[in-house]
C-alpha cells in the first residue's frame, strides 16, 4: 500500500532540471490510461518541463502524492537539499519536521 508522507510540495519539472546533478528514471513515470482500437492500454507518460512532480520531505522527487511510489529521483546529497533549499525555496513547515539523512553512497562520493 503506499505511504503518505508529512509534507510534499509540487514542481513544475524544468526548475528541477536546473540542478546540475539532476537525472530522472522514466522507468518510474506514472501510466496513463489510452485507448487504443478499442482496447485500454497504460502507457508510461511522457515528461516534459511544463509537468509537476513532488518533492517529497525526504528530498526525494515523485510523479505524484505517495512518498514511495513512482519515484523519479533519489539522489539526495547535501548539494540537492542546498538547491532545494535555496533555489526552490522548499521548506519543511516546522509542525512537519523530520530527519532526512543523505544516501551512504553519497556520502561516500562526497568525501572523495
Amino acid at each position: 500500500m503506499p505511504t503518505m508522507g508529512k509534507y510534499c510540495k509540487a514542481y513544475p519539472l524544468k526548475k528541477f532540471r536546473e540542478f546540475s546533478q539532476w537525472t530522472e528514471r522514466l522507468e518510474n513515470v506514472r501510466k496513463d490510461k489510452k485507448e487504443v482500437d478499442g482496447q485500454a492500454l497504460e502507457v508510461a507518460r511522457e515528461l516534459t518541463d511544463d509537468e509537476f512532480l513532488y518533492l517529497q520531505e525526504t528530498y526525494k522527487v515523485t510523479d505524484g502524492i505517495f512518498l514511495d511510489q513512482n519515484i523519479i529521483f533519489d539522489q539526495v546529497t547535501s548539494e540537492w537539499k542546498k538547491f532545494c533549499e535555496q533555489t526552490l525555496g522548499f521548506e519543511i513547515p516546522a509542525d512537519k519536521t523530520v530527519t532526512v539523512k543523505t544516501s551512504d553512497a553519497q556520502d561516500s562520493i562526497e568525501s572523495q
